[in-house]
Formats: C-alpha cells, structure tokens, sequence
C-alpha cells in the first residue's frame, strides 16, 4: 500500500470515530501543551532573573561582610560588621590591587519614608557618588548627590522612580521638595531613570542619600553592608576578585582564607545560583508534566486496541486479498501516530498560549518560545505513537485470516 494511501486509510478510519478520537488525543494535548508552557516559562524566568542581575552593573563584583557570631551562635553570612569605608578607599588606591575601575561603599536598610500625608516602606541606600558609576545609574531630573555632601553629612536624597511615585502624586515635581526618614528631614535633589527589575535590590525602589548621613544620622553604624566593586573588563574579573580577596585578607590580618570574615561574589555566581534553582524547578514540573504524557499514551495503545477487537473481520477480508503483515502494521501504526501528532500540535498551541497568557499576567516575564521545545513537542508525540502503537498493530498483523473472518 502506497504510503499516502495508507495515511488517507488512517485519517477515514479516525474520521468514523470523533468522539473516540478527541478522548484518545486529550491526554497528549494536555501532556505535550504542559511540557511547552513549563520549558518557556522556565526560560522566561531565567531570563527575567538575568535582566535584574545586569540591572546591578556591568564586570561587577559584591563584597560583603561574614556572619556574625554573637554568644556563640553564628547569624547568617553578610550580618557581620567587618567592613569599613576605609576598605573600600584602600582597594580604590591601593597599587596592588590593579584590574578595578570604581569602588562603591555601601549600607543600606529599609525603612519608612514619609512625604505629606504619603508614605512607604522602601529601600534607604547610604552610598557615594561611584554608586552612579558601578551600577550605571542616571538621573532623570535633578542630579546626584556630591562627594562634598557625602563628606558634610547633608541630608539630601535621590529617589528612584517608583519610591517617587509613591510618595508623591506628581512624581515629575518631586525635585526640592522634603522627605522624612526615621525622623530626619531631607531635601529631594534627584529622580533616577527606570532600570527596571523588582523586589529589595531594584534600584527603581530605592532612596539614595550619602554614605555619611546614611551612617551617622539615620541608622547609626560605623561598617558598611557591602561593597561594589567594578572591575575594568569582563575578562579581569576573576584577577579583580583573586586581587580584592587576598588585599583584604592582608589588611584584616587574616592568614587563613578559610577564615576570612568577608565573601565576594561575581555576577556569574549570583546567575548561576538563581538559573540553578528555576531550573531544578522546570525539570520537578517537567517530570510530571512527562508522567501525564506516559497516561496519554497508554490510553492511545487502550484505544488502537479496541481498534483492533472492532475491526478484526475487515483485517481478515484484506488478509485474504493479499495484505501482508507489513501493511497491517503500517495501517494501525499510522493511525497511532497521526493521533499522536495532531495531539502534540494541539498541545503544542495549548502551550504557547498559557505561556503567553502568564507573559501577559505578569510583565516582568519576557515571551519566549524556543524552536527546541517545538521540536521536541512533534518529536515526543511521533515517539509516543510509535511506542504505544506497535503492539496493537502486532496484535493484529498476527490474526489468522480464517479466524478473523469468523470473528462475531
């Protein structure tokens, strides 16, 4: 038999049963249209991550304090107080440390804001005019704070765009006009231009005011929460981090790397810990959305079975006008896979569309579809139908002519 006279057989054969054929390709939509949404999504997610991370800065590094011990029980890692602003000036200027461009001090905490009759709990960032340099930041209107400001302890703030829209109603005037946090009353210079990204550490939600004032007036700390550093090229970075790491260890006295009071991560180390975690995460889903495939194809091999039962005296009349096995075989395995493959492409569009539906939910997440995971769609699909096809079709190939004439 011609092959396209088998696969017009197997359309007419599926055709005489709507009913059976839609019930036998639901749980192949289902299994292929979760497995397409998971892998976008999942994608979509490391993707967002990647965006906020970048947000940060470029060729960046993060060094931050130890954990600190208090009684004997160890706090954990980045609540010590074992940095200094004279670190960072010391990796600024020292001639060992060769590879980084800008150093950026910092402290920062939460804390209410009030401006009128509005407040919000917002990220208070104490930091110095390399900020702007490490991490990228620009000013939309107004201008940043100075290294003058930073070392008279002005009450001055910079605030990122979304901190200003929610302290004041037209956030485009916000310029000149005072904030209060924690008591202190400060005098708003500048707004910054959106960099996107959400949660603690987007800089679009963050108040900006000098390291100084931020550590002296508001919180009351000598020590910094961390320190940025921005090394002169992506390919530096790991002589920065090796040159920043063993600098520190010889200031603080520390003969021991082990027992270094302090931790630098680079960026890398910070996206390859957040893509390790989404992607654990897709594979747990993509395991069960695999197992719901499984269920959809033993309910294809229950119906071509059923097939089979049902047709057993038309396959004994083409027996006896000369089919071989092979024909039989052809026959019913066609007829598996195509409800296969009209079920992955019915999930496969199942798929794409949860996926851009949640994209649309939830802005943050960009739309993404990968041409592996379509291919991967039609591939299963074709695999499950050979799979869970080839025993009916055996199973039929192997009635004897005579017998399956008689079948009542």
């Amino acid at each position: 038999m011609e092959l396209f006279e088998t696969i017009a057989t197997a359309i007419e054969a599926l055709r005489l049963n709507k009913m059976r054929t839609a019930l036998a390709t639901l749980g192949i939509v289902i299994g292929i249209g979760a497995v397409i949404a998971l892998v976008s999504l999942g994608q979509s997610s490391q993707l967002s991550i990647q965006s906020q991370i970048q947000t940060l800065g470029s060729n960046l590094l993060t060094v931050r304090p130890g954990a600190q011990n208090s009684g004997g029980v160890r706090g954990a890692t980045g609540g010590g107080t074992t940095l200094t602003l004279k670190d960072a000036e010391a990796i600024m200027t020292s001639s060992q440390v060769t590879t980084v461009a800008n150093v950026s001090p910092e402290l920062n905490q939460r804390s209410q804001v009030v401006a009128g009759r509005n407040n919000t709990n917002t990220t208070i960032m104490g930091s110095t005019p390399a900020y702007t340099e490490v991490h990228k930041l620009t000013v939309g209107s107004g201008r940043f704070f100075t290294d003058n400001e930073v070392t008279s302890m002005a009450k001055v703030a910079v605030l990122g765009p979304t901190a200003a829209q929610d302290l004041f109603a037209d956030a485009a005037n916000a310029v000149g006009q005072t904030i209060r946090i924690n008591g202190a009353t400060f005098t708003v210079i500048g707004v910054s231009v959106a960099k996107g990204g959400s949660g603690f550490s987007s800089p679009d939600d963050m108040i900006f005011i000098p390291l100084t004032t931020a550590q002296k007036i508001v919180f009351g700390m000598d020590y910094l929460g961390s320190i940025a550093v921005e090394a002169k090229s992506q390919e530096q970075m790991t002589q920065a981090q090796n040159e920043v790491g063993y600098f520190l260890l010889a200031r603080h006295k520390i003969s021991d790397p082990s027992n270094a009071d302090f931790s630098i991560m680079s960026q890398q180390d910070i996206m390859g810990a957040a893509t390790s975690v989404t992607g654990t995460f897709t594979t747990l889903l993509q395991g069960v959305a695999m197992i719901s495939l499984l269920v959809g194809g033993i309910g294809i091999m229950n119906i071509m079975l059923i097939t089979v039962i049902e047709r057993t005296r038309e396959i004994g009349l083409r027996k006896s006008l000369g089919a071989t096995d092979s024909d039989i075989v052809t026959q019913f395995l066609s007829e598996s896979v195509l409800l296969t493959l009209s079920g992955g492409v019915l999930g496969m569009l199942l798929g794409v569309g949860i996926a851009y539906a949640v994209t649309k939910i939830v802005p943050s997440l960009p739309f993404v579809v990968s041409l592996s995971s379509i291919l991967l769609a039609i591939g299963v699909s074709a695999a499950i139908g050979i799979a869970f096809g080839i025993y009916p079709a055996q199973k039929a190939a192997k009635l004897s002519p005579i017998e399956a004439l008689r079948f009542e």
